[in-house]
């Protein structure tokens, strides 16, 4: 994959083409839209991140350096652009509130299911559920590095370049949001 993107990379440096751009956009969506999801846990503003990363992206291309990993770089501007946005946000809502005009639903009752869920399913829905609700009360720095770790599985270096910090300061964050998760966690 890793020839397909230098060759996509070079085509649009050399001719601004749409279509190669287009190609990449294809290969990378769903992956950039999941650490968007992961970091923001809202999917109309993961959709928007995902979208405003790739903009990023094609307008700051020049300044790639074709010597590291695209994705890196594509899920560094992507993990930036979410805390940028988190650390701008602040709660509106939660899926926690009652639901006006209901007796007892909330917002978590509204979300749509993936797909069917059979009752030995249910415990492990509602488990990754409350796990994802208290990531996302972790500190930015702490979320980013805990999702790149453990949701999509990316190795400390890679995370190390994404967050454009130290190994070390990564393997930090990586500890200290997975004792404060597990905090939280034992307190709920």
């Amino acid at each position: 994959m890793d020839a397909v993107v230098e060759r996509l990379i070079r085509e649009i440096k050399r001719e601004k083409d749409q279509e190669a751009f287009a190609e990449l956009v294809d290969l990378y969506k769903d992956k950039v839209y999941q650490i968007a999801y992961r970091m923001t846990g809202n999917s109309h503003e993961a959709q928007d991140m995902a979208q405003e990363s790739f903009l990023r992206a094609y307008a700051n291309l020049e300044s790639y350096d074709e010597k590291r990993k695209f994705s890196t770089w594509l899920f560094r501007i992507t993990t930036n652009l979410c805390i940028d946005r988190l650390r701008k946000k602040k709660p509106d809502y939660s899926l926690d509130a009652e639901i006006q005009g209901t007796e007892g639903l909330t917002g978590y009752s509204q979300i749509a299911a993936s797909e069917k869920l059979p009752e030995e399913q249910v415990v492990t829905l509602e488990m990754q559920e409350w796990v994802q609700r208290e990531i996302s009360y972790l500190p930015p720095k702490y979320r980013s590095a805990i999702i790149l770790r453990y949701i999509e599985g990316l190795h400390i270096k890679e995370i190390s370049e994404i967050l454009d910090l130290p190994e070390n300061t990564v393997k930090t964050h990586i500890h200290r949001g997975r004792e404060a998760l597990r905090k939280r966690l034992g307190n709920a």
